[in-house]
């Protein structure tokens, strides 16, 4: 792909999506335009231009497209945290699939070259209730505008993103934010749950590599890490990095139902290829610098008071 090409991100502004931008800084494209209801936390380059809009309004979505004539769109808006999308199941519909279907048919009319669907690893498990199937949802219709109209597209099923960002789906951060402040981690579930991490970074640099090479467009894609391990492997590991002995550790059975225990295979989705970044991101550098962050953003506010 050109370094010049008109890249839209929806959802730049959020925890995968910043990191995304950021990263096609790095490789050298300048022309980034972010669609998303709110302006990133932090001040960006003047290469990076931040357009409102709300993808569940057709006319703002359209109005974007115009703007900023991509090749590229990326969407990685919508829904991303699987219990409050158990709340607001038809909110999530709504987010996740009918905005999608917008979005897909101004890249038609746009001529875009490449459509990148951020999915989840929920779109292959039945346990994902109305997150799950909202993706999935979503992946096959991407799949059918291939079919229809010829939009080459790549799915990228992300798996367990963390990193040292202070974002709502950020489970990890949150984890050991939890730790720091309280002493306490509370987890929903028997801690034997295995997941696969990958940093951020990682993911973000994946999602590039994906756009620049054609050999894996109108293919679905897994995101994952090597950092394989349990549940209650990763608080001992916190508690470890931490240095806290006395850190409480609480499992509870409410809400286990709706996460898949050891693999997300068992829905009969589009099947997927797995990439990894090499080098990647070591995990135990990744929580101390979790740690770190935490750290100093009580250091800060206790200077504040």
């Amino acid at each position: 792909m050109r370094k010049e090409a008109s890249i839209l991100i929806f959802g730049g502004s959020g925890f995968v999506g910043l990191s995304l931008v950021k990263k096609f800084l790095e490789y050298g494209y300048s022309s980034i335009f972010i669609g998303d209801i709110k302006p990133p936390a932090e001040v960006l380059p003047n290469d990076i231009v931040y357009l409102p809009c709300d993808i569940t309004d057709e006319k703002s979505v359209s109005s974007l497209f115009k703007k900023c004539s991509p090749q590229v769109v990326y969407n990685l808006a919508g829904f991303a945290n699987l219990d409050i999308a158990i709340k607001y199941p038809k909110t999530t519909m709504k987010l996740n699939v009918m905005s999608n279907i917008t979005i897909l048919d101004e890249c038609v009319k746009s001529g875009v070259e490449l459509f990148v669907y951020a999915s989840s690893a929920y779109a292959m498990n039945d346990k994902g209730s109305f997150y799950g199937i909202s993706k999935l949802a979503s992946e096959k219709i991407v799949e059918e505008y291939y079919k229809q109209y010829n939009l080459d597209y790549s799915i990228l099923r992300y798996g367990s993103i963390y990193a040292a960002e202070d974002f709502d789906n950020n489970y990890l951060f949150r984890l050991v934010k939890s730790a720091i402040e309280s002493g306490t981690i509370t987890h929903k579930g028997d801690g034997e749950e295995l997941r696969e991490y990958v940093h951020v970074k990682d993911v973000s640099e994946l999602s590039v590599r994906v756009m620049e090479n054609k050999n894996l467009w109108n293919s679905c894609l897994m995101l994952t890490g090597n950092e394989r391990m349990k549940r209650r492997e990763l608080f001992e590991m916190i508690r470890e990095i931490i240095g806290n002995k006395n850190l409480v550790i609480q499992y509870l059975e409410e809400g286990y139902h709706n996460h898949y225990k050891f693999t997300p295979y068992s829905y009969q989705g589009t099947s997927a290829k797995k990439i990894i970044a090499n080098p990647h991101y070591d995990m135990g550098q990744g929580i101390l610098e979790c740690v770190q962050k935490v750290i100093e953003a009580k250091n800060f506010k206790n200077l504040d008071e």
